[in-house]
């Protein structure tokens, strides 16, 4: 089973090329506002490097928000047109678990914009009463409430180093499967606070 994962949705590139539970090649970079322009080019790379095609992909899984209005639809939008076309699985994870992995008490804090952050509390992997928007004082007290590990951005505390392409397939319990590719939107949380991120 070759199972290519791509992470766009927010400040990081994230993409790695499994076999079964094994990574054969990945990169995650920062390239904010760059994944349109990078994202092939790192793909193609790990490909080459692979000595694999887009054919011999088996499942595409990708994380669906939240995060950047356009990062988020980056990875999502291959996803869909290489799936559709290719008739591939598709499977989805929330961003808050990709940065948590199978932490015991984890919670991630993603900028939002507007003294704003995407918050949630997670404990091995799964998201713990959703994710939810906050400002930033209400940050400090969500904090205060949920001991454990803090990943993401700095904002608030100091926090942990996200290991991504480690995360994907720790996660592998948690994967969504998507059902209909077409009928798949992000997770924006708010529609009126997407286009403010």
């Amino acid at each position: 089973m070759i199972s290519l994962c791509m992470d766009s949705a927010y400040k990081q590139l994230v993409l790695g090329l499994y076999e079964d539970d094994a990574l054969l090649a990945g990169i995650s970079l920062e390239a904010f506002k760059k994944q349109s322009e990078t994202i092939f080019v790192e793909l193609n790379k790990l490909l080459e490097q692979t000595k694999l095609d887009y054919k011999d992909i088996d499942r595409i899984v990708i994380t669906k928000g939240p995060g950047s209005y356009t990062g988020i639809r980056i990875a999502m939008t291959i996803a869909k047109v290489l799936c559709s076309q290719m008739h591939k699985e598709l499977y989805t994870i929330s961003t808050m678990q990709l940065y948590a992995g199978l932490e015991p008490s984890a919670n991630v804090i993603l900028d939002a914009r507007s003294h704003r952050a995407y918050v949630a509390h997670l404990e091995k992997g799964k998201i713990i009463g959703g994710t939810q928007i906050l400002d930033l004082e209400e940050v400090k007290k969500f904090l205060e409430a949920h001991p454990g590990k803090v990943f993401g951005d700095a904002l608030l505390s100091e926090t942990e180093t996200s290991n991504f392409l480690k995360n994907f397939i720790d996660l592998k319990a948690e994967y969504q499967k998507v059902e209909n590719i077409h009928a798949l939107v992000p997770d924006y949380l708010k529609e009126s606070d997407a286009y403010k991120v």
